[in-house]
């Protein structure tokens, strides 16, 4: 079983490890383009032929399914990902959790790229998922860069200023871009209350790994034999995974004890 993963950069390891956890047989194909992210200011066109791009590199490796784990580029390149590569190869796509954090009650505040946040597409997810749950857009200025370059005191920096347009005693946050997931828990500390002192977190990591499975037929099975191999491509050619990707616990849990295949 082959995955493949496609993202402007390290957004995609949430969702690689989601199915490495599912499935630590499965092989994974990352495919990013780190040098021309963030994509979210790009044009659609430009974000369509660049998540374009990312998922040809993939389909070389032939995977069984292939995961958009960018909700810039799902928004505006899914439709054009499936017209190429579907019925051969399903492609999921990645939808901030509004829904399930609507259905388990507010107040919210969904943490998004500059870019998104406002947005007509986002807008249109919380009126149609929002239930009418108070709902917060809170913008994340440089935040998803500084997890790209592992800029520790940058990170800090992006999420307390997130921290401080949130309002107080939100029950949960909703991440509305991937890379956030690989800070979750600094965003919880971040914005904890006396009024909710372990607010919620919806990530999409888990959905999307398990959306992939079903549309091959697969079932988890966390206690197969851990086989799966890792190959890591940028702008297409193989490498290994970057430096700052092995800071997060979801890079060393994909590096960890695998051979990273760089051919």
């Amino acid at each position: 079983m082959r995955i493949a993963l496609v993202d402007s950069g390290i957004g995609l390891l949430a969702a690689a490890a989601a199915v490495r956890r599912a499935r630590p047989d499965a092989d994974l194909v990352l495919s990013s383009a780190p040098d021309s992210m963030p994509w979210g200011p790009r044009t659609a066109d430009d974000i369509t032929a660049r998540a374009l791009a990312c998922a040809r590199a993939a389909a070389a490796y032939g995977p069984d399914a292939l995961i958009v784990a960018c909700n810039t580029a799902s928004v505006h390149a899914l439709q054009v990902l499936r017209a190429e590569l579907e019925p051969a190869v399903p492609v999921v796509g990645t939808v901030p959790a509004v829904k399930p954090a609507a259905a388990a009650g507010g107040p919210l505040a969904v943490w998004a790229t500059p870019a998104t946040t406002g947005s007509p597409y986002q807008r249109r997810l919380i009126a149609e998922f929002g239930n009418g749950t108070e709902i917060a857009e809170v913008p994340c200025h440089g935040l998803a860069d500084a997890v790209e370059k592992g800029d520790e005191a940058a990170v800090d920096d992006a999420v307390a200023a997130a921290a401080a347009l949130t309002p107080r005693g939100v029950r949960a946050v909703v991440l509305g871009c991937t890379h956030y997931e690989l800070v979750a828990e600094r965003i919880r500390a971040a914005v904890r209350s006396p009024l909710v002192p372990e607010p919620g977190l919806y990530g999409s990591a888990a959905a999307v790994a398990a959306q992939a499975l079903r549309r091959i037929g697969a079932e988890p099975d966390p206690e197969a034999a851990p086989t799966g191999g890792l190959t890591v491509l940028h702008s297409g050619t193989p490498t290994e995974l970057p430096g700052p990707a092995r800071g997060y616990a979801e890079g060393r849990l994909l590096a960890a004890d695998r051979a990273v295949r760089t051919a």
